[in-house]
Order: structure tokens, then C-alpha cells, then sequence
């Protein structure tokens, strides 16, 4: 399979719909997320895309800031592959090709959240070096 990678124009960001969807279980609207990533692409994010073709099988998006214990960093968000590209190599490659990309553009720290159900990812990420830092909150206002 030609598994390709590129960033998402910001001008193009809609195009990952149809995965965000699946993310989200439709919990979140589509016309929700819309008015919400064209707000994100104007705020330091960047959505990295792997393609099968020119078919979307997987995204991550990525939040660049400094923090104050890790530096220059990037913190993913809603990494997503499609399920008939799981557990194929496909996702150790995409976080290959994200660290290579993020390290170009200076940065020193990779962090992300994942769900605390979502055993298989925890696995993936042990697996990638990732280590529990916290815990992360959410209070609705």
C-alpha cells in the first residue's frame, strides 16, 4: 500500500470529517466541529494526515507551545487511523514521521491524552516511550 504524509492545509481542514466523526462517535456535530477547527487553525494546530492513495485512513492533530517543564513541545490530539489500517505497523510509522516533523520545527517534548478506557492505546503509547505525567481535568463552564 503507498501510505503517504502530509499537514492539512488550514484552508482544507474539513476534509477530516469524516474521521473526526468516527473519533467522536457523533457525540459532537459535524457543523460543531466545522465552526470549532476554523477556529483551531488560527491558534497554533496543525493536522498531520496519512493517506492510503488518496484515501484519508488517519490523522493527528498538533497543538505547538512551550511549556514550563518540557520546552518547546507539541501535544497530539485526536490521533485517529481507520480500523482496517490497525495493527499493521501504520501507527509506529505515522508517530515515526510526527517526531521527525515536530523535531524539525524545534521541538523537545511529544505529550498527548488518551481516554482512560482506551487500554489499546495506552499500550501503543508505553510501547512509543510515553510515560504518565498527570492527570488530566476537564471542567465544563
Amino acid at each position: 500500500m503507498p501510505i503517504t504524509f502530509k499537514i492539512i492545509e488550514p484552508a482544507n481542514i474539513n476534509s477530516i470529517m469524516p474521521l473526526m466523526l468516527k473519533l467522536t462517535e457523533h457525540k459532537t456535530s459535524e457543523a460543531v466541529l466545522k465552526q470549532r477547527f476554523a477556529e483551531m487553525v488560527t491558534q497554533n494546530y496543525e493536522c498531520a494526515a496519512i493517506f492510503d492513495r488518496d484515501k484519508l485512513i488517519g490523522i493527528a492533530g498538533m497543538w505547538f507551545c512551550t511549556r514550563h517543564y518540557s520546552g518547546r513541545s507539541v501535544e497530539l490530539d485526536h490521533v485517529f487511523i481507520e480500523d482496517g489500517y490497525r495493527k499493521k505497523g501504520l501507527g509506529k510509522q505515522f508517530m515515526k514521521i510526527i517526531y521527525d516533523y515536530v523535531t524539525q520545527k524545534g521541538c523537545q517534548a511529544v505529550e498527548l491524552n488518551t481516554y482512560v478506557q482506551n487500554y489499546p492505546s495506552h499500550k501503543f503509547y508505553y510501547n512509543e516511550g510515553f510515560e504518565i505525567l498527570g492527570y488530566h481535568f476537564l471542567k465544563k463552564i
